[in-house]
């Protein structure tokens, strides 16, 4: 609302002020405008520019399971990351969620040579060519496991969550299906990036339940939105501009069961590198019970030297 009032001509003007009242108002307008002008500023000249990333991953069988369903993949020259975690029982919940992640970033990686492969799932208007080709590559991941599944009886029925992350410049692309998390932590505060389509999310989101009764429900396994058990499948996608500093972390639900988000957030607040918060974050959810398997991408975002230079000269030019 600033930012729109600021854009236009002073809307003060029909106002009854006095004198001095005015040229107070008018005195405080002109510095609004300098502290925009400068956020605008900074948007050209760093937002635009590619981020400096730190990558941390690991994934653990967990304390209670057999064998690992999870699955996961990072391919840093197209700053691309993709988590899953099968369902299916023994081994087909693997190939589920293996199946998934290597769709989604053959995927990726064809349209990134060639902007003419085709698109699967209707693309949405409102968000960037990236984070549509992205959905995409979770839209065939759905068909692939689909199929799988019809042409083999023993994996009938077996299916995926899956998040995916791609980044362009500052920009975050976003598409996710089932309960695995995508977390924002910025300036100490961690948010949520992605809904989870599960029974007792929905019960949350409608008011039946509340978060603390949903953390204890028997019922947090059941999914409402998988990749794999039907034909076709919503993929929630979303868009996100990242800054300097912000972490960022894609998590299957092993994690998220077994620790809570403060806890989360202190440990990435707190460990040295994205591999060590990976790694407390595994063992925390051990230390806790570790009763599904764990997998944890993170990642730790800073601005290359060269571009905050370059924002520092621009913004010394622009400012005279």
């Amino acid at each position: 609302m600033l930012h729109t009032l600021l854009r236009h001509s002073p809307w003060f003007v029909s106002l009854p002020f006095s004198g001095a009242e005015r040229l107070e108002a008018e005195c405080v307008y002109a510095e609004a405008r300098l502290r925009l002008r400068a956020e605008e500023l900074r948007a050209t000249n760093l937002t635009r520019a590619p981020l400096r990333i730190e990558t941390g991953a690991r994934t653990d069988l967990g304390r209670v399971r057999r064998n690992n369903e999870d699955a996961y993949q990072i391919e840093p020259e197209l700053n691309l990351y993709v988590l899953s975690d099968g369902m299916g029982g023994e081994s087909h919940g693997e190939v589920a969620s293996v199946l998934a992640v290597h769709t989604v970033v053959a995927h990726c990686r064809q349209a990134a040579n060639d902007p003419a492969t085709p698109t699967f799932g209707e693309p949405r208007p409102d968000v960037s060519e990236r984070t549509n080709r992205l959905a995409s590559g979770v839209h065939l991941a759905n068909r692939k496991v689909f199929e799988a599944a019809g042409a083999n009886s023993e994996q009938k029925g077996m299916g995926a969550t899956l998040v995916a992350a791609w980044l362009e410049g500052q920009r975050l692309s976003l598409a996710h299906v089932g309960d695995s998390r995508a977390y924002l932590l910025r300036a100490g505060s961690l948010l949520q990036l992605t809904s989870d389509h599960s029974l007792v999310a929905e019960k949350v989101r409608i008011g039946i339940l509340t978060p603390q009764e949903a953390e204890m429900s028997e019922l947090q396994s059941v999914l409402t939105r998988a990749v794999g058990p039907q034909a076709d499948v919503e993929v929630d996608a979303d868009e996100q501009m990242l800054l300097p500093g912000d972490m960022l972390l894609l998590c299957s639900d092993g994690l998220t069961r077994m620790i809570t988000d403060p806890e989360i957030a202190s440990t990435l607040l707190t460990t040295t590198s994205a591999q060590a918060a990976a790694d407390r974050l595994i063992e925390l959810a051990n230390e806790n019970g570790g009763v599904d398997n764990i997998t944890v991408i993170v990642l730790r975002l800073a601005a290359k030297s060269e571009n905050v230079i370059r924002w520092l000269k621009g913004w010394k030019r622009n400012s005279g």
